[in-house]
């Protein structure tokens, strides 16, 4: 039986999960933890509460309940493939929610951007390409490069393995990535001619992220 590239594509899996209340659990766990590593890795990029964020996969806004009270109101955009999780986010997780706009969240599964301003000084996608495969990372990035002509800063994640390996691989914190199925591991030099072809300057970054994902810095090349 084939497996589909992401489990977030499974036919209904976002409307069961809402309808059990679980709109932290599908985003991955360690709620408070990772949203608090990923503010701090923005921090550490320089992002500062002027600055305009684009949340790439936000989920339920595990992450934009941390930067939507840090930024000024209205500089948090956030896209996923549901809207309606968002919306479940802003709804229950934001202490103001007037800080945040409704048309601020937009639904996108394909990284073409719809919607979003020019204007985005820092963009993240933590834990969505771990879930997808390499050619939708390559797509991603190609179409996400002339959308964001301002962007200072793309950190994204990935799962790496220490070759071009062709089976399972136990990672550092303990999740076992797969090269043909999610969650995916992909080798530093796929991810480096990525990112090169499609107008990239990216490095990985040394920090221990959870489930031993690698963080990638990208800027775009001029």
């Amino acid at each position: 039986m084939a497996h589909p590239i992401s489990p977030y594509m499974v036919p209904g899996f976002y409307d069961t999960a809402l309808a059990k209340g679980r709109h932290r659990d599908i985003v991955g766990g360690r709620w408070d933890e990772t949203g608090r590593i990923q503010m701090q890795i923005l921090r550490d990029a320089g992002m500062q509460p002027h600055h305009r964020l684009l949340d790439i996969g936000a989920g339920s806004l595990r992450l934009g309940c941390k930067a939507v009270p840090y930024l000024n109101p209205g500089h948090y955009w956030a896209t996923d493939a549901s809207r309606a999780l968002m919306l479940r986010g802003r709804g229950v997780e934001l202490g103001d929610p007037a800080r945040l706009p409704e048309d601020h969240l937009i639904e996108d599964s394909g990284f073409s951007l719809p919607g979003i301003p020019p204007d985005i000084d820092f963009a993240i996608a933590f834990g969505v390409f771990t879930h997808l495969p390499l050619d939708v990372l390559d797509a991603a990035l190609a179409r996400m490069r002339p959308r964001l002509p301002h962007l200072r800063r793309l950190l994204f994640t990935v799962f790496m393995s220490p070759d071009a390996k062709t089976g399972p691989l136990r990672q550092a914190d303990g999740v076992v990535t797969h090269p043909d199925r999610p969650p995916y591991h992909f080798d530093r030099m796929q991810v480096e001619q990525i990112c090169a072809r499609t107008g990239w300057d990216a490095k990985p970054d040394g920090i221990m992220l959870p489930r031993g994902q690698v963080l990638i810095a990208a800027t775009s090349r001029m």
